[in-house]
């Protein structure tokens, strides 16, 4: 109501190629982290119900669902046990309801757990790399590999830690790092596999200064186009990959 008719938030297929074909802003309800979710499952159908379209198993810390994985540099994501049973169970009914499973803040462990029992495309929404920026919250290449094997999606993270090879919170990020990101994840995945991940929201965490805020996602564009992608391949990176991995996950 807020917004005038200008945001929606979308909980079927249908409502977001709607929002797509008229220009409204489709907003995806999603919760980083299960915590809100008690030990029989029953809050999951309560908050799908409420519009639940997106879920992080874990957040970077032990929870009754799994190991999230502590930020730390020059460590692979291995960083200990994998989903609880509990957790196993997490994944089985969001894949019922039509809940997408984020594996971001997930260890190494805990994704392929995801990847065995998913039914659908596997999603990492804010991560990059591990190839280019060697700490535990990117991917490897063979967690790259797999989440392409599936049909899925890695949104490009564009916090600052993620983007300097040294993991800083250097803030002087150029546009051509954040291209090299977007580039190697292509490159590795194929460009239906690619798209924006970001991280904005409230809390307080570094980004590049080309970018600042969601205002700069244009600049982001206008850098890949020059870098030679066209304009069917910017619709992709832009939102066509995203509503592809949603249409398929909520069909199921």
């Amino acid at each position: 109501k807020l917004s005038n008719g200008q945001m929606k938030v979308v909980r079927t297929a249908n409502e977001l190629d709607e929002c797509l074909r008229t220009g409204v802003v489709a907003a995806v309800l999603h919760f980083e982290g299960a915590e809100p979710i008690g030990p029989d499952l029953d809050e999951l159908e309560v908050y799908y119900q409420a519009g639940l379209r997106s879920l992080g198993v874990v957040w970077s810390r032990p929870t009754l669902f799994g190991e999230g994985v502590p930020f730390m540099v020059n460590h692979t994501p291995d960083t200990g046990p994998g989903l609880t049973d509990l957790g196993k169970a997490l994944v089985r009914v969001c894949n019922q309801l039509g809940i997408v499973v984020d594996l971001s803040h997930l260890n190494e462990k805990g994704f392929w757990d995801v990847a065995r029992i998913s039914r659908v495309p596997l999603v990492a929404t804010h991560s990059n790399a591990y190839a280019l920026v060697p700490i535990t919250r990117n991917l490897t290449n063979a967690q790259l590999d797999a989440i392409k094997e599936s049909g899925g999606m890695v949104g490009v993270n564009l916090v600052t830690a993620f983007l300097n090879a040294d993991a800083s919170d250097r803030t002087d990020v150029a546009m051509e790092t954040i291209v090299r990101h977007f580039d190697y994840l292509i490159n590795r995945m194929g460009i239906e596999h690619v798209g924006f991940g970001s991280d904005f929201g409230p809390i307080d965490v570094p980004m590049p200064d080309v970018i600042q805020d969601i205002t700069g996602l244009p600049r982001v564009i206008n850098a890949l186009r020059q870098a030679g992608y066209g304009d069917s391949d910017l619709r992709r990176i832009a939102y066509e990959n995203w509503a592809r991995v949603l249409r398929k996950t909520w069909s199921v």
